[in-house]
């Protein structure tokens, strides 16, 4: 029987466990995965501790990224066959040997991609693709300020921006975080933890605001990248790991100013189709050699607890991956 971690009730890494969950017979719909490799994100382990936005059922098995080769596929299934290497993104059930999926939430890898790597690029790079293009409708010779860099959404956020032909400024919180990110094609780095931040992000723009925060932080961190924005610029909320920012709302009337939501599990229910083309073009592009993330670190599956721990402290430049084979 295929090996999962689970739990009956969410909480920190230490409330799962390593169990045999006997196979399930296939819908017509569905594909069976041997899952090689599961990226591990601060978020999969905020879902798991029950300290995301929505909770998952319970019991639960965390992972919302992985890649692995198709043992067995449904008789409604098309264009998807046994020993096919794909990815697959899921709400949770990924930190495991085996997963049944729908076949639509499957892609085929390039063959230039390893297991890790894809492992780590649906989702951030769907959520990066959506923020940037769809939602804050970045243009070429626009700024793009970046905070949380060095983390999984962030540095997707950069090189995509680099690539769309946007000035990109990184901020994080530690050296290493701010090397990835100059390695990944931002165009300056400035420390998340300064006091002088704002100054250090105008001097960064030669003394203008910024068109487009993309913002994975939240909490005391939005408060001074929106009072950085120039006119007529976009504040994308892509997460808040940091808390619930609040925002005096005579800001975005003084600067002429957009506050944008972005959330891409409710998109991709609402506009399927639209989100599928955005994983088709990110996926070009990684076959291409333009979006690859970095991998930092990688863990077999039974030292689970060591990497979602990693993970949750939130320190690690690069992401980092559950290999189960």
């Amino acid at each position: 029987m295929p090996r999962v971690v689970i739990a009956d009730e969410l909480g920190p890494p230490s409330a799962y466990r390593l169990r045999d969950l006997p196979s399930r017979a296939l819908e017509p719909g569905e594909v069976r995965v041997e899952v090689h490799a599961a990226g591990i994100s601060y978020v999969d382990v905020l879902t798991a501790d029950g300290r995301y936005q929505v909770k998952p059922p319970l019991p639960f098995i965390p992972g919302s990224e992985a890649a692995g080769v198709i043992s067995e596929v449904g008789s409604a299934v098309q264009g998807l066959a046994v020993g096919d290497r794909v990815s697959a993104s899921g709400w949770g059930g990924l930190f495991a040997e085996e997963a049944v999926l729908p076949g639509r939430s499957v892609r085929i890898l390039p063959d230039v991609m390893g297991f890790a790597e894809a492992a780590v690029f649906p989702v951030s790079y769907a959520t990066a693709w959506h923020a940037l293009i769809d939602r804050g409708q970045l243009r070429a010779g626009e700024t793009l300020l970046v905070l949380g860099a060095g983390g999984a959404t962030g540095h997707a956020a950069v090189q995509l921006g680099k690539h769309l032909g946007a000035r990109v400024i990184a901020s994080a919180s530690n050296e290493a975080k701010r090397a990835l990110a100059l390695a990944g094609g931002a165009d300056a780095a400035v420390d998340a933890r300064a006091d002088d931040w704002r100054a250090l992000v105008k001097s960064a723009n030669g003394g203008k605001g910024v068109d487009v925060v993309f913002d994975c932080i939240g909490g005391a961190a939005t408060d001074p990248a929106f009072r950085s924005l120039g006119w007529k610029g976009r504040h994308l909320v892509v997460g808040f790991p940091g808390g619930i920012a609040a925002l005096r709302t005579n800001l975005p009337l003084l600067k002429g100013a957009s506050l944008i939501g972005v959330d891409v599990r409710q998109f991709g229910e609402f506009e399927p189709d639209h989100a599928e083309a955005n994983r088709a073009a990110a996926f070009a592009l990684a076959g291409k050699g333009v979006l690859r993330p970095v991998i930092a670190h990688r863990y077999p599956l039974a030292e689970f607890h060591a990497a979602m721990t990693e993970a949750a402290r939130g320190e690690t430049a690069g992401r980092i991956v559950l290999e189960m084979r």
